[in-house]
């Protein structure tokens, strides 16, 4: 199984990012994934998930107006677009299925 996140940088306070999350080695579609965080000093905190078929899906209410999930099976391509970006999103975002979580990506958000 590998995941592979990609998308993150340093932008301002309600700026933007989409992440990406490219994987291989499992049957994607049949699999629900999630997107988790982990910010300096803090645990890990499972942002967002999504069943395999994309019909279902779930976001903690932190950032559940700003931030949406979604996913591409054609493409076994996992994606968090994140809008209004505030300094407290700033972590190491990583995406994950059942207990394998893979390489992170950095955001960080100015004020």
């Amino acid at each position: 199984v590998q995941l592979q996140a990609s998308g993150g940088g340093l932008v301002h306070a309600g700026g933007s990012l989409r992440l990406s999350c490219v994987t291989s080695g499992f049957t994607f579609a049949r699999t629900a994934m999630k997107w988790l965080r982990q910010a300096p000093g803090e645990g890990l905190e499972r942002v967002s998930t999504i069943n395999g078929d994309g019909t279902w899906s779930h976001t903690i209410d932190s950032v559940k107006d700003r931030f949406t999930i979604s996913r591409d099976n054609g493409k076994n391509t996992l994606y968090l677009q994140m809008n209004n970006l505030k300094p407290e999103d700033s972590a190491v975002y990583y995406c994950g299925c059942k207990d394998i979580r893979g390489q992170g990506t950095q955001v960080t958000v100015s004020s």
